[in-house]
């Protein structure tokens, strides 16, 4: 089960192997290149456990390394199955002593297998954590606070932990072999508790206060109340059904999708997951700022219960996650390699419940950012090399795009389920996005039995290049909804004038200078200059109280540090402390130090943001010309390939997203580039000449944009 876990074995043949053939399968198992300190840590782990383990050698015990924990991307270092007890290892080798922060994370490992672990609810769980070199063991043991039979942490050296095992199983009355079959590939199923903390996670609007959407509460009624009614009626005919929701940026989309997975999930009195929805996302920062923010409103109105932070983030996890993830537990079911490019459930590596079949535990997946699954190729390609969040997990020959992989997902249960896409025209931003294409030719040329509601929109432009109703023409199971359109009302009138305005800007559009002054009219400024701190000048005069600032980038933009902007690193912590510390942390977007990316920022929003525009995208007499930087000396034009068209789109799409992200306003910088000469005569930085930038500044000025 190398795709759930690095290494399991039974004790006996654990404990019969040569220590180097386990590290070698570790090896195998492992995506990319162990560390040394990784290395030597497992070597440390093997030899322990190896002596350890001996009193059991004839018992039907299993040992798991590195285990996955279902749809969380959390990996476990060692479980230990023993009489029906699980027991949670986590080792801190060459530390003498236990950190709170040690102790908390095997805790927090613990309590996510009790939660999401579907053969671990009913368990006892005992988490242990090996400072190796310290001197002392827990001697006393009682259950957590918690009251679900996992105990406290308990800490143990590496040359007690045999006599720590000994002493749980004599205090825990385990005296008899007790195997729990099948734990290894134990279904993903939230318990009661978890869903009612989730529920009351959400009793005073977060989503609401957390997104701030601007889409006026009757549009989105609308719409939410439209995608119920298909989960009702899906259910009550027993049937599959698939929904394309459109809106403009600003309008509601996530707000949409979280509130469906709210209301579906916990409309309820009797804490069943049975008709639940789980709202995903490919987008990492989005998924890590949206759960950190809701965690963190939740923490603050239960600290006085004793409730740690780590708890609230796992209420929120339990519906918000991450789209590969869910991908990833499918593909561990698959039989592998597939073959004849015909994908199969493998009844070894799944277990098939009663009415989910061989599907994930929720009737309802919710999609955000739809457009920007993966291409055939791209998922084809990274399968065939191997491999996600740490587990060399390769799928030769992978027959679907990603779109079409996720349909087949659903498809597995065995009743009814719903699919919820989430479209935003034209913002794919990544090489490999298939865009809403790939959604459309998977339920034309594989699930024609699902039904197909479809925003009235999608056939505009910016959707599948405008060919939405050719692609359509032959299915007979669809059906089209202005209410699956988020109409934007005069009280939100900016988004969608903002966004018609930056379409017909980066389009060469007649309308652009009309749209920029119905938009200025409204009370939403957007301005322009060619200096950075000016542009910051402006966005701390703007912002009041708690209102955000930031600066935004493409990804593509390299020449910045004359300027004194740093790009933000990439990591989803990074994006979190950058949208969530306040004015008194520095990696605050506040600062105005680290600017954010097209990635970071795509599906979030700011109230004032400064867009620096780059010498990537130049304006030359009404087109957009593309050019990357070789990272010393030159940019580089992009080629008019068929690859290179495909990447100036994403580029063009990178604008588009950074100017859509602002709620209240923007200031557009153009820097003036470098026109200074070396005594010699010569450019002093030939990547930063003045031509690179002042085609695309008189561009915008010409629109009508007021300078400051």
């Amino acid at each position: 089960m190398a795709n759930r876990c690095l290494y399991n074995a039974s004790f006996k043949k654990f404990l019969s192997s040569d220590k180097m053939e386990v590290l070698g399968i570790l090896h195998d198992n492992f995506h990319g290149e162990a560390l040394t300190t990784t290395n030597e840590a497992w070597k440390g782990e093997i030899e322990l456990l190896q002596k350890v383990l001996v009193p059991w050698e004839n018992e039907a015990g299993e040992i798991v390394f590195e285990y996955d924990i279902p749809r969380l991307g959390k990996r476990i270092d060692v479980v230990l199955l023993l009489r029906g007890i699980i027991f949670c290892l986590e080792f801190k080798v060459g530390q003498n002593d236990a950190l709170q922060s040690d102790v908390e994370q095997v805790m927090d490992y613990a309590l996510d297998l009790k939660n999401f672990h579907r053969f671990s609810h009913d368990r006892t769980i005992v988490p242990i954590l090996i400072p190796t070199n310290h001197q002392r063991r827990s001697t006393v043991f009682f259950p957590s606070v918690y009251d679900d039979a996992v105990y406290n942490p308990l800490i143990v050296g590496a040359g007690q932990l045999q006599n720590l095992l000994i002493s749980v199983l004599k205090y825990s009355g385990a005296t008899k072999a007790d195997a729990i079959e099948n734990w290894i590939i134990s279904p993903y199923t939230p318990t009661p508790t978890i869903i009612e903390a989730a529920r009351t996670l959400f009793e005073s609007h977060s989503v609401e206060d957390i997104t701030r959407h601007e889409a006026d509460e009757v549009s989105t009624d609308a719409t939410i109340n439209y995608l119920l009614q298909i989960i009702d009626k899906s259910k009550r005919n027993g049937q599959k059904s698939i929904c394309f929701v459109t809106g403009v940026p600003g309008a509601g989309k996530t707000l949409v999708g979280l509130d469906v997975a709210i209301k579906q999930t916990y409309k309820e009195a009797n804490n069943s997951k049975e008709d639940g929805a789980v709202y995903l996302s490919g987008n990492g920062p989005l998924v890590a700022v949206l759960t950190e923010a809701l965690a963190r409103d939740n923490y603050k109105k239960n600290a006085s219960k004793g409730k740690r932070l780590s708890d609230s983030r796992r209420e929120v996890s339990e519906f918000i996650q991450i789209i590969h993830r869910y991908r990833d537990n499918m593909l561990a079911k698959i039989k592998n390699p597939v073959e004849n490019g015909v994908i199969e459930i493998d009844p070894e590596k799944a277990v098939r419940l009663e009415s989910t079949g061989y599907g994930e535990v929720e009737h309802v997946a919710i999609f955000d950012e739809a457009q920007r699954s993966w291409t055939h190729k791209r998922i084809s390609d990274y399968l065939k090399r191997g491999g996600t969040y740490g587990n060399k997990l390769k799928v030769p020959n992978f027959p679907f795009s990603e779109a079409e992989f996720l349909i087949w997902s659903l498809d597995q249960r065995e009743d009814w389920a719903v699919i919820i896409c989430l479209v935003g025209g034209g913002q794919e931003i990544n090489t490999g996005e298939a865009g809403i294409t790939a959604w459309i030719e998977a339920l034309n040329n594989r699930f024609r039995h699902w039904q197909v509601f479809i925003s009235n929109k999608l056939t505009e432009p910016e959707y599948a290049e405008g060919k939405v109703n050719e692609l359509l023409k032959e299915n007979n199971k669809v059906t089209f909804s202005d209410s699956l359109h988020l109409a934007v009302s005069l009280r939100s009138f900016r988004a969608e004038r903002l966004s018609s305005f930056i379409h017909s800007l980066l389009s060469f559009n007649d309308d652009a200078k009309d749209l920029y002054n119905e938009v200025a009219a409204k009370g939403y400024p957007i301005v322009l200059t060619r200096d950075m701190d000016k542009a910051r000048e402006w966005l701390r005069s703007k912002a009041r109280g708690s209102q955000q600032t930031g600066v935004l980038v493409s990804k593509v933009a390299a020449r910045f540090k004359p300027l004194a902007v740093n790009i933000l690193p990439q990591g989803d912590e990074n994006a979190v402390h950058w949208f969530l510390e306040d004015k008194t942390d520095i990696r605050s977007s506040n600062y105005l130090e680290d600017a954010a990316t097209e990635i970071q920022v795509q599906g979030l929003e700011l109230d004032f943001a400064c867009v620096l525009w780059d010498a990537d995208m130049r304006y030359n007499d009404g087109h957009w010309e593309y050019f990357k930087f070789n990272g010393k000396n030159k940019w580089n034009p992009v080629p008019n390939t068929a690859n290179g068209q495909e990447e100036k789109k994403y580029m063009l799409n990178a604008y588009r997203v950074l100017l859509t992200r602002a709620r209240q306003g923007i200031v557009i910088c153009v820097p003036s580039g470098n026109n200074r000469l070396t005594p010699e005569g010569f450019p002093e930085d030939p990547t930063r000449l003045p031509e690179f930038y002042d085609g695309t500044y008189k561009y915008l000025k010409s629109l009508g944009i007021e300078e400051i």
